[in-house]
């Protein structure tokens, strides 16, 4: 069955750098767009970054341009984001998301605090 798992979260002051990554298993990994999406507390939740199958092509919300990278790496079944220049706005649970066959996982999330 289709998994994914996040790693990588944590507590990091303003500034700071964390990479998350998520690893995925149980789907052909790299015939699939990846996403990742963020949920504050008593916010929806949004879609932070995107990333093609072959990656060669990404997109990010405008909030976190500049600052955060999305990329993936096919042979270890894993996509990551790596976030920079942290502000406290980001604090959040950090999802990754694949559409496999119309069906859509969800990984368990990795919480994401930016706090001095």
């Amino acid at each position: 069955q289709v998994q994914l798992v996040e790693s990588g979260g944590g507590l990091v002051q303003p500034g700071g750098s964390l990479r998350l990554s998520c690893a995925a298993s149980g789907f052909t990994f790299g015939q699939y767009a990846m996403r990742w999406y963020r949920q504050a507390p008593g916010n929806e939740r949004e879609l932070v970054a995107a990333i093609t199958s072959d990656g060669a092509r990404t997109e990010y919300v405008d909030s976190v341009k500049g600052r955060f990278t999305i990329s993936r790496d096919n042979a270890k079944n894993t996509v990551y984001l790596q976030m920079n220049s942290l502000k406290p706005e980001d604090t959040a649970v950090y999802y990754c998301r694949a559409s496999v066959l119309r069906v859509v996982y969800w990984g368990q999330g990795t919480q994401v605090t930016v706090s001095s």
